[in-house]
């Protein structure tokens, strides 16, 4: 009787085993398009990276799907810089680029990711090209102001001292001046760790859900 008692339970457990395979195996994908919230736990920027440095972040809020959570707060996101872009023309903005290549579960579940970049929280002036970029702020106003105040003093100057060909010439020259300023000033993207970032998946992402436990 005892044996029977045994092996009818090992039946239930691995029934109950198999019934669970069974539920992870259906559980849908986490469809493309879905956003990842991140935080950075590594900073990036354009004066001190360059193309193939990994970076590091962490999930800010758990991925539902169908009320269950598949990717929990915390999961890791790790990936590497693919461009680094630090202009120094008037008119270019500093460039940061990453690609994020694999997700980590806090059990240490790998998982390849295939995510761009959208969004940052990085505040104002800085924008995210289609290509997923981060791209800083370019040259402020005072740069605006040098620029044009550079130019205008050299044509006074030049004007004093020879009349109109001196106002052109002397343009020439403090264009020229206050150009070199421009061309040797830094102008830097940085995403500080901590930064939020805004990931969107290209393509399904296969995932087993994390059961809560008891307690909750």
């Amino acid at each position: 009787m005892k044996k029977w008692t045994v092996l009818s339970c090992s039946l239930l457990v691995a029934g109950s085993c198999m019934s669970t395979m069974a539920v992870a195996q259906t559980i849908s994908p986490v469809p493309a398009g879905t956003a990842l919230m991140v935080k950075l736990d590594t900073t990036l920027a354009t004066f001190s990276n360059k193309a193939g440095d990994p970076f590091r972040a962490r999930l800010a809020e758990p991925v539902m799907l169908n009320g269950r959570v598949v990717i929990p707060a915390g999961a890791m996101v790790e990936g590497r810089v693919t461009r680094v872009s630090e202009p120094r023309r008037i008119s270019g903005k500093p460039t940061i680029g990453i690609m994020p290549e694999a997700l980590v579960l806090p059990a240490g579940e790998r998982f390849f990711l295939d995510a761009t970049l959208v969004d940052t929280n990085a505040g104002r002036d800085t924008d995210v090209n289609r290509e997923g970029e981060f791209k800083g702020s370019g040259h402020d106003r005072r740069d605006q102001w040098e620029t044009g105040g550079g130019t205008a003093g050299g044509m006074l100057i030049g004007g004093l001292i020879g009349g109109p060909p001196g106002v052109l010439i002397g343009g020439v020259v403090g264009a020229g001046s206050t150009g070199v300023h421009w061309l040797t000033k830094h102008h830097s993207a940085v995403l500080p760790a901590g930064t939020g970032l805004t990931l969107e998946l290209n393509r399904p992402l296969a995932m087993t859900p994390v059961v809560a436990s008891a307690g909750q």
